[in-house]
């Protein structure tokens, strides 16, 4: 008898979102797979399809709800027989969901993710009742083991903490995510190893509020502590922090990433604004002295570093000489890596009661502008890179391209940042070889390995991990 035959039922998933989201719907897959479920490819047939959304801002609540009513769709034709609702939007939302999209079976928010399994034995039979499952806040740190992952195999993504304390007008993350809540330092280099052994070779820490790690738990920050612990995990080559908050960045920390074996120097700090009057409007707890002076910390403390940030323009009450400000400040700085968002109104948050709120083309305007100036500091610095020697690690082949891949260096996290395109034969995902850089692209490079070639290649692992996945994940 087959997997499939023995399958208490068939499911499909759709995960939407950030890789905080990610890593819960690789936590969902693993409890599925745990209790008897079988996974299938998105589009085919299935008993019940997961979808587990995104609702951050509102160009992401329409893409989750789109992709719900595509899969309502798809049980009226007879595809599928259930569809169950989680994550963000679902917890967000509650149960008005029910009603917005007819057709919904399930709605499970944040924090019922853990029994995910239960609300697949209510699809599987056929129980019509109780078709929502919510539950608190965690006042404790949620496990993340045993995941059925669907990143590449050499990759993944682990969070450190969950929920955030800081309040900013613009997010309604802690109405979603809750109060922050520290994972435990042992429970964190417990299931780093666990994916070291799986075969990960870059571990990307992500958390709604990095810097405060431990704060809660602890009395006090202990990211550093944290990270050294980490350091020491052999089988891991790369550790990337992602999401730092710019208060508690402290010199313990600025030294502890300089000092390190496996920490690149990469630190994404999302800072939001530089204008004094905004950031207040926005509850940010820093000043543009105090930004400042810590980006010149930064990079004095950490050879080589790549600072990646994020900036809101079109903020309710934004002038046009603020924003100005701001854009020279991104001319002054030279971050390698920018995003820029425009403000996305959010009912229910308090920069949504603010008053001089501007129009869309406007705030797309002033978003377009602040990238042209983004785009060619970021041009010049790959051109800086001509001529040197990085690692890269290859992520894909590049399809329709022989023998091209493509891959990433220190510089770029993945789904956000650049490629590295490296032509050479005999390589898979997850090879790690030192390339010479031939030629800068606007966002990428073009790379060949260096002679003598350099290949460090890792035993593949024997955990619970998908090398690749056709299920679609949608940052």
């Amino acid at each position: 008898m087959s997997q499939y035959q023995r399958a208490k039922a068939t499911y499909s998933f759709v995960s939407l979102g950030c890789p905080k989201n990610l890593v819960d719907s690789e936590r969902m897959l693993g409890l599925l797979a745990q209790d008897g479920y079988h996974l299938v490819s998105e589009g085919g047939p299935a008993d019940f399809v997961v979808v587990n959304t995104c609702g951050f801002i509102d160009a992401a609540r329409e893409e989750s709800l789109a992709v719900i009513r595509e899969m309502v769709e798809r049980k009226r034709r007879g595809e599928l027989k259930g569809v169950v609702v989680a994550g963000c939007l679902a917890e967000r939302e509650k149960e008005s969901l029910l009603e917005e999209v007819p057709g919904i079976d399930q709605v499970v928010g944040v924090f019922g993710r853990e029994e995910i399994a239960r609300v697949a034995e209510r699809i599987v039979g056929g129980v019509e009742e109780q078709r929502t499952l919510f539950r608190p806040a965690a006042i404790r740190a949620l496990p993340d083991t045993a995941r059925l992952r669907i990143t590449p195999r050499h990759l993944a993504y682990l969070k450190v903490s969950e929920g955030c304390d800081r309040l900013c007008t613009f997010c309604a993350i802690p109405s979603m995510r809750g109060k922050h809540v520290t994972k435990p330092i042992e429970d964190v280099v417990r299931e780093a190893r666990e994916l070291a052994r799986d075969g990960v070779r870059e571990l990307n820490l992500v958390a709604q509020d990095m810097t405060y790690y431990g704060v809660d738990l602890y009395g006090r920050p202990r990211l550093a502590d944290l990270l050294r612990e980490l350091d020491r995990i052999e089988e891991l080559d790369w550790i990337r922090i992602l999401y730092v908050y710019p208060q508690y960045v402290t010199d313990e920390l600025i030294e502890t990433i300089a000092a390190s074996k496996r920490i690149v120097p990469y630190v994404d700090m999302p800072l939001q604004h530089i204008n004094d009057r905004i950031l207040k409007l926005m509850n940010r707890r820093h000043t543009k002295p105090e930004t400042m002076e810590l980006v010149q910390r930064l990079r004095a403390g950490i050879p080589g570093l790549v600072l990646r940030t994020t900036f809101i323009v079109g903020f309710p009450g934004e002038t046009e000489e603020e924003f100005e400000e701001l854009r020279s400040f991104v001319e002054e700085a030279r971050f390698e890596r920018v995003g820029v968002f425009a403000y996305s109104y959010e009912e229910g948050t308090p920069s949504a009661r603010l008053g001089g709120h501007l129009p869309e083309e406007e705030k797309q305007a002033r978003r377009d502008r602040l990238m042209e100036v983004q785009r060619g500091i970021a041009e010049r610095f790959n051109r800086s890179l001509v001529g040197r020697t990085l690692d890269v690690l290859i992520d894909r082949s590049e399809p329709g391209g022989e023998g091209i891949w493509a891959g990433r260096s220190y510089a770029d996290a993945p789904e956000v940042d650049g490629q590295v395109y490296v032509a050479a034969d005999d390589l898979r995902p997850g090879d790690l070889l030192r390339c010479e850089v031939v030629e800068a692209l606007e966002y990428d490079l073009v790379a060949r390995p260096a002679r003598p070639r350099q290949l460090r290649r890792r035993r593949a692992g024997v955990g619970r991990s998908r090398g690749g996945t056709s299920l679609p994940i949608v940052g």
